[in-house]
């Protein structure tokens, strides 16, 4: 694997119409979230790419990876379905895929609609689950990032 690769997390969505209108977003969104917790190093961040660059691109299949959208929009997703564990399931809501124990860097993200991937999502970095994935992946405890203030500013 490529060094400057070596603290990348991969957001892999879909590559057909709905996967880039209603979950490419949802990754950056994530990707949001992941370069927040990366802090100053400009070299932990999220990487947004598509499900078909992802499966033909052999060296990056070795880093970190987060597949957004559900098997029907996601290749990825499709491929690690009977391979990932379920974490979390809610019955016709979404499904969070993951070896809990981060020794496996990948997860799958999901849900039964755009609205329920986007609360999967929310649930994944809300419930620490994303901050887990990110120490495995980088080898050190991390600290919550301090959340940003309406507007960008705060009035005294």
């Amino acid at each position: 694997m490529d060094d400057a690769l070596g603290n990348v997390i991969f957001i892999v969505t879909g590559s057909n119409l709905t996967a880039e209108q209603k979950d490419r977003p949802l990754a950056y969104f994530l990707k949001t979230h992941i370069d927040r917790y990366g802090g100053e190093d400009p070299t932990r961040c999220g990487l947004v790419v598509s499900d078909h660059w992802y499966m033909n691109t052999k060296e990056v299949q070795e880093c970190a990876t987060i597949s957004i959208g559900g098997p029907p929009v996601n290749a990825l997703s499709q491929h690690f379905w009977h391979r990932l564990p379920m974490a979390l399931a809610v019955d016709n809501v979404f499904v969070i895929q993951a070896d809990m124990s981060f020794e496996d860097l990948r997860a799958s993200i999901w849900g039964m609609s755009h609205e329920t991937t986007r609360e999967a999502i929310l649930t994944f970095c809300q419930k620490g689950y994303l901050r887990r994935f990110l120490e495995a992946a980088w080898g050190e405890s991390i600290e919550e990032p301090e959340t940003p203030k309406e507007g960008g500013t705060e009035k005294s």
